[in-house]
């Protein structure tokens, strides 16, 4: 079968072929790229599999290109990497490999192109492209992964068992794809996920952690956890979302079942957004409801602070995945601890003095609180989805009334410490901290008017009443 590749990069890949004839290497295009042109997905990252030294076709294809690109080299795994017109091509010598029980670091040594298809995760995985004179485009096809392209399965080469013990992180990889691609794993070989993912535990959580984010940024995520779910690695990844699953009854009251409702706010929330942290906050949005729960027999189910205490376990959570604990961290821990606030607003009489304060708390942040809150929404009444949504239309438009009028989205207070001090001659004190909180307090309450006049003359106020002197400079009215 001749394969298609389009005529901007055949000058490349001939040129690649031409080196490697003279290096006597013969080369091949294999895996992502191929997968990816036959299902007509985009993709810019090139593997090369050459019969010899992939560092040495790396070297020399460098040599080819103006101006030449860095070589990356990285000798212990016999692989090299560089860059050009925006494509990544990575080299390799074809292989094989063998595992110890212990570790998913194989001995390596040379192999045929036949090996090192033997050798990949899917048959998917193991198409390959000759790129050499006397059969440029041809494709070698030995597990029939077009055959599988076409029918949308996800396969192993070999024994699936065998796959997933070398390598467990594969286990992850199969359920990715399977999420990113809309492919059904082949039942063979999602049983050995669930037998072999215990080997899971080889694996770095840096690793695991990239293939959540994918699973996490594909299209409908929740076909990804729940695959996780039913392999029972979830369990061993993630525990504290499983712990969501699953409705208890008392007196015949049953609260929904948290795990699912989770997996539908995210897949809602991927409709509007393609924001990595706003989709995290959307899976772990509701993760202290088990730690919460309690039930009224008044009332029924509840899981009162189960925001607050959700915004604290995501810390926990996102050093034990080793995701960053930086602003994006801050960010999502806001999101938790905040998605009931826009909710009770949409229950009872806006006030003005609420609507200032939830500004002034989400700042930059409103509108992705908001599509996480909206995404909450996951009733099966038609009707109570409606009313709900023209709630919160009624919210949007209050929020953009009350910004237009006093701007405290991203505000700061118009009186500022170095002020306070500078008007009182002191230094930093409890007392300036009392004083701008409580301008702070008066404009978003309304007593006062969101400008430095109407501040400055509550800072002498509050001054007088916690026993300061007002110096006489022309800050004081």
């Amino acid at each position: 079968m001749i394969f298609p590749i389009h005529k901007e990069e055949q000058d490349l890949l001939r040129m690649i072929g031409a080196v490697a004839g003279k290096l006597g290497s013969p080369a091949y295009l294999v895996g992502g790229y191929v997968r990816d042109k036959m299902l007509g997905r985009d993709t810019k990252d090139l593997d090369i599999v050459c019969l010899g030294s992939g560092i040495a076709l790396a070297e020399h294809v460098a040599d080819q290109l103006m101006p030449r690109p860095h070589v990356t080299v990285f000798r212990r795994f016999g692989t090299a990497m560089l860059h050009h017109q925006g494509r990544e091509l990575e080299f390799v010598g074809a292989r094989k490999e063998s595992y110890r029980e212990d570790s998913r670091k194989p001995a390596v040594e040379e192999g045929s192109l036949e090996d090192d298809q033997f050798r990949r995760d899917f048959t998917i995985n193991a198409l390959a492209i000759s790129l050499n004179d006397a059969d440029f485009g041809n494709l070698l096809d030995p597990f029939n992964g077009i055959a599988h392209l076409s029918e949308k399965i996800l396969k192993t080469p070999m024994d699936p068992g065998k796959t997933f013990s070398d390598d467990p992180l594969r286990m992850m990889r199969a359920i990715r794809f399977a999420t990113q691609l809309g492919f059904t794993i082949e039942e063979e070989t999602l049983q050995a996920i669930g037998k072999y993912k215990e080997r899971i535990r080889i694996i770095s959580q840096e690793r695991i952690t990239t293939e959540l984010n994918k699973i996490l940024e594909a299209p409908t995520p929740s076909i990804g956890f729940r695959l996780l779910l039913d392999t029972g690695l979830l369990d061993l990844i993630l525990p504290e979302l499983v712990e969501l699953k699953g409705v208890e009854f008392k007196e015949g009251i049953g609260h929904k079942d948290n795990f699912y409702h989770t997996l539908q706010v995210v897949d809602n929330l991927c409709k509007r957004s393609d924001d990595l942290w706003l989709r995290w906050a959307a899976l772990l949005h509701d993760i202290a409801k088990p730690a919460t729960k309690r039930f009224d027999p008044e009332v029924g189910w509840t899981f009162h602070g189960h925001d607050a205490l959700g915004a604290n376990m995501v810390g926990k959570i996102f050093r034990k995945m080793r995701l960053p604990l930086d602003h994006k961290l801050k960010f999502v821990q806001k999101m938790v601890r905040m998605h009931l606030r826009p909710i009770s607003l949409t229950q009872e009489d806006i006030t003005d003095s609420a609507v200032r304060r939830l500004l002034f708390d989400a700042g930059e942040d409103l509108e992705s609180l908001l599509m996480l809150c909206e995404a909450d929404i996951t009733s099966k009444n038609p009707k109570k989805v409606s009313r709900y949504l023209d709630n919160y239309r009624h919210l949007r438009q209050k929020l953009d009334e009350v910004e237009e009028s006093d701007r405290l989205r991203n505000w700061q207070p118009p009186v500022s410490g170095e002020l306070i001090m500078a008007s009182f001659g002191i230094g930093p004190c409890r007392e300036v901290g009392l004083i701008k909180t409580r301008i702070r307090e008066a404009i978003l309450d309304g007593e006062i008017d969101n400008n430095l006049e109407a501040a400055t003359r509550l800072m002498f106020s509050e001054g007088r009443k916690l026993g300061l002197i007002a110096r006489q400079t022309p800050t004081n009215p």
